[in-house]
C-alpha cells in the first residue's frame, strides 16, 4: 500500500468497519447434533503440509472447548511436542515434530478434553519437482503489476459469492468488478506478446468488506478470495505461467490483517496484535518532517522512515511506525511474538510450496520489525534459496530505502535478508522531471547513490503502480512523456516493473480512479484493447513502442546487465551508456520542449573509438567524429543507439 496522504483517507473510508463485526469465518456456534459443551474444530491452519519440507510444524486450531488434556496422532513419525489452549478453548496451538520416515498420507490427531473428544486431519504429501519452480527474478525479467479484480472477468459465476451479497457493482469504483484469476490466465498470450516475463498480483487472499477488492483487508491468510476464484485457479495460473517460462509473485502483507478478521474480536493470544481494537497506536509519527530539516512542501507524503534508519533516534520516535495500526485502521500484527512470527513464516512457506511461487512483493516493509524480517528470510531461504523478495519502502531518499535492503548488517545488528526494494527515489525523480520541471540531472543524482545498495542491479525501477495516479492523467503529461517514462525505466539498471494498462495509456487519477477495468476484459465491453484491432490508433502507438522497447531489452544484453555510465547531464537532458564486454548502447533523453543538439566528448568514456552509430529506438540522429559524438534529439524523447 502507498503511504501518500490520499491513501490515508481512502483506506480509512474503505475499512471503517466496526472493530467487532461478524465474519463468515468467525468461530461458529456448535454444529447440529453437538452439545453446547462438546469440543469442536472449525478451522485448521495450515490446512495441509509436505513431507520433508520442515522438521516441525505449529498447527493453529480454531473452534470451541479445545482445552485438550491430551493430543495424540496416528502416525509414529508425528510427535506432539506440546500444546497451548487459549481464549477459553476457542484456539489450540499444537506443536508437532516430524520423524525421518514420514510418508505422504493423512495425519489424524485425536484431542481429549474434559468435555469430550474431537479429531482433526492434516494431509501431508510429497513435494513436486522443483526444477521449474522457485526461480526468483533476474535482470532478464520485467515485472507486470495486475490488480486481479480489474483486469479480466472470465468466470461471471464468482462475481458475487453467496457469502458476500451486494459486493459486485462495476458502476461503483470501490466495489468488486468481477476480474478473476481465470481472466488473467486466459490473457497470458497478451502478456507474452507484450514482452513481460513475471506477474505481481495484488493480494489474492480472502477479504471481507464490499470495498476490499484491493486485497489488503485479509480475513483468511490460507484462502483465495472467492471473488477471484479458488486455490486451484491460482495453481492453474501459476502452472500456465511456468509453461510460458513466466514467473509469479505473491503480494505478502505480514504487517497487518483486515479489521474484519476474526482475530480482531478474539485474538489467539493476548499479544497477537500491537494493542487492541479499543486501544492502539496509529502509524502517524509523533514528530514533523522539520525534525530532519525537511520541507513539508515537497509534494511527497510519506511516513518518516528516517527514524528507523537513524541510529540516534529514540524508541519513541520509531514506535508508531512499527507498532501502530496502519492509518489507525488495519490491525498491526505483533511480529515480535515468536508464535505470530512462526505462523507468518509457515503461511509464506505454504503459499510458495502450494503454488510454486518465484517470490514475494512485501507490502509496508518498514512497518515490521527488522529482526522479524531477518528470521523470516532465513526461514524461507533454508528451503528456497533462490526466491526473490521485493520490499515496498515508499520514500524518496536512497539513504532511507537502502537501509532496508538485505546483504549486510546495519547499525541495529540486523540483516533483513530482503533481496531488493522498489526504486521509489527514481520513481519520484522521473515524475518530477517529466511532469514538474525538475532538472533532468536529478536522474544522475539518484543513480549516483547506487553505491548504497549491495546489488543496485537488483533494484526495481518503475514509474507507476496501483497507489498513485496514472501518469497519463497527471497535470502536464502527454503521450510523449509517457513514452519517455517507459524508455527510461526499461533502459536504466535494474529489474523494471510496469503497471497494467499503462501500455495503452489508460487514464486514471487518484485511487480508485487509477484502478479502472482493462477495456475488453469483460463480456460486452465496447472496446477490446487486448487485441490490436480493438485498440485506438493512439493506444496502438503506445503499445507498439512499449513492445519494441521490451524486445530491445530482450535482444540486447547491455540493456539488462550492462554497466551504466553517465556521459552527459544537465537541466534538460541526460545521456548514459549501458556496456558489456560485447556491446555498447547509448541512451539519450531530452526533456526539453524543443529539439536539441548535444556534443559529447568521447575521450575517457565508453564512447571512445566509436566508429559508427546505429539507431535502435527513437528519432534522434547521432554521428561520431572519432573525437566527439554529435547528437540531434527531438523534443521530449528518448533514443537508443548501438555504438560500434
Amino acid at each position: 500500500m502507498s503511504l501518500i496522504a490520499l491513501r490515508r483517507i481512502i483506506v480509512s473510508a474503505l475499512l471503517a468497519a466496526a472493530f467487532f463485526p461478524t465474519s463468515p469465518q468467525s468461530a461458529a456456534a456448535p454444529q447440529l447434533g453437538e452439545t453446547a459443551t462438546a469440543p469442536a474444530i472449525t478451522k485448521v491452519e495450515p490446512p495441509n503440509w509436505w513431507v520433508g519440507l520442515t522438521p516441525d510444524l505449529m498447527v493453529l486450531l480454531s473452534g470451541h472447548r479445545l482445552e485438550a488434556t491430551k493430543v495424540a496422532c496416528n502416525l509414529p513419525d508425528v510427535v506432539v511436542e506440546h500444546t497451548e489452549a487459549t481464549q477459553g478453548g476457542d484456539y489450540l496451538f499444537v506443536w508437532v515434530k516430524f520423524g525421518p520416515r514420514l510418508r505422504s498420507g493423512t495425519i489424524v490427531c485425536h484431542l481429549t478434553t474434559l468435555t469430550g473428544d474431537v479429531s482433526f486431519e492434516l494431509p501431508v504429501s510429497n513435494r513436486e519437482p522443483t526444477a521449474q519452480r522457485f526461480h526468483g527474478l533476474s535482470s532478464d525479467d520485467v515485472l507486470y503489476l495486475i490488480m486481479p479484480d480489474r483486469f479480466a472477468n472470465a468466470d461471471p459465476t464468482n462475481d458475487e459469492p453467496a457469502e458476500f451479497p451486494g459486493s459486485h457493482d462495476r458502476t461503483k469504483p470501490r466495489s468488486w468488478h468481477g476480474g478473476d484469476l481465470r481472466g488473467i490466465r486466459e490473457h497470458i498470450d497478451y502478456l507474452k506478446d507484450l514482452g513481460v516475463t513475471a506477474l505481481w498480483l495484488t493480494p489474492v487472499v480472502k477479504n471481507a468488506a464490499e470495498q476490499d477488492y484491493h486485497g489488503y483487508g485479509a480475513v483468511d491468510l490460507y484462502a483465495v478470495d472467492p471473488h477471484l476464484g479458488t486455490l486451484d485457479d491460482y495453481k492453474q495460473l501459476a502452472s500456465a505461467l511456468r509453461q510460458q517460462r513466466m514467473k509469479l509473485f505473491f503480494d505478502a502483507v505480514p504487517n497487518h490483517v483486515g479489521p474484519r478478521h476474526p482475530w480482531v474480536a478474539k485474538p489467539p493470544l493476548p499479544d497477537w496484535f500491537h494493542g487492541t481494537a479499543q486501544n492502539h497506536l496509529d502509524t502517524s509519527a509523533r514528530f514533523k518532517n522539520s525534525f530532519y530539516g525537511e520541507s513539508n512542501s515537497t509534494g511527497v507524503s510519506n511516513d518518516p522512515f528516517e527514524a528507523l534508519a537513524d541510529p540516534h533516534a529514540t524508541p519513541a520516535m520509531r514506535r508508531n511506525i512499527t507498532d501502530g495500526w496502519f492509518f489507525g485502521v488495519l490491525p498491526d500484527l505483533n511480529t515480535e511474538n515468536p508464535v505470530v512470527a512462526k505462523y507468518l513464516l509457515q503461511n509464506s512457506i505454504w503459499w510458495v510450496e502450494a503454488t510454486g511461487l518465484d517470490g514475494f512483493r512485501v507490502d509496508t516493509f518498514p512497518y515490521v520489525s527488522r529482526v522479524f524480517w531477518e528470521r523470516w528470510h532465513a526461514g524461507l531461504r533454508r528451503i528456497y534459496p533462490n526466491i526473490t523478495t521485493i520490499g515496498e519502502v515508499f520514500h524518496p531518499d536512497p539513504t532511507v530505502t537502502s537501509f532496508f535492503v538485505g546483504g549486510r548488517k546495519e547499525w541495529d545488528g540486523a540483516d533483513t535478508g530482503l533481496s531488493t526494494v522498489f526504486d521509489f527515489p527514481l520513481y519520484f525523480t522521473i515524475r518530477d522531471v517529466l511532469l514538474r520541471g525538475a532538472p533532468a540531472g536529478r536522474i544522475a543524482n539518484v543513480l549516483r547513490q547506487d553505491g548504497l545498495y549491495p546489488h543496485p542491479d537488483w533494484l526495481v525501477p518503475f514509474f507507476a503502480n496501483h497507489d498513485v495516479p496514472r501518469i497519463s492523467s497527471e497535470a502536464g503529461s502527454s503521450p510523449e512523456k509517457l513514452l519517455c517514462a517507459f524508455a527510461l525505466v526499461l533502459a536504466l539498471r535494474g529489474i523494471p516493473q510496469l503497471y497494467y494498462g499503462d501500455e495503452i495509456a489508460m487514464p486514471g487519477g487518484g485511487d480508485p480512479d487509477n484502478r479502472r477495468d482493462f477495456p475488453g476484459g469483460w463480456p460486452g465491453d465496447p472496446q477490446n484493447a487486448f487485441t490490436e484491432e480493438g485498440r485506438t490508433p493512439e493506444q496502438q502507438k503506445i503499445f507498439s513502442a512499449v513492445q519494441n522497447l521490451l524486445q530491445l531489452r530482450r535482444h540486447h544484453p547491455a540493456l539488462r546487465v550492462g554497466k551504466l555510465f553517465h556521459v552527459f547531464s544537465d537541466d534538460e537532458s541526460y545521456a548514459f551508456v549501458r556496456q558489456t564486454d560485447d556491446e555498447r548502447l547509448l541512451v539519450v533523453f531530452n526533456n526539453g520542449a524543443k529539439p536539441r543538439s548535444l556534443t559529447i566528448s568521447e575521450a575517457n568514456t565508453p564512447l571512445a573509438k566509436a566508429m559508427r552509430t546505429t539507431t535502435l529506438y527513437g528519432d534522434a540522429i547521432a554521428q561520431s567524429t572519432g573525437i566527439e559524438l554529435k547528437i540531434t534529439s527531438p523534443a521530449q524523447s528518448v533514443s537508443i543507439f548501438s555504438i560500434d
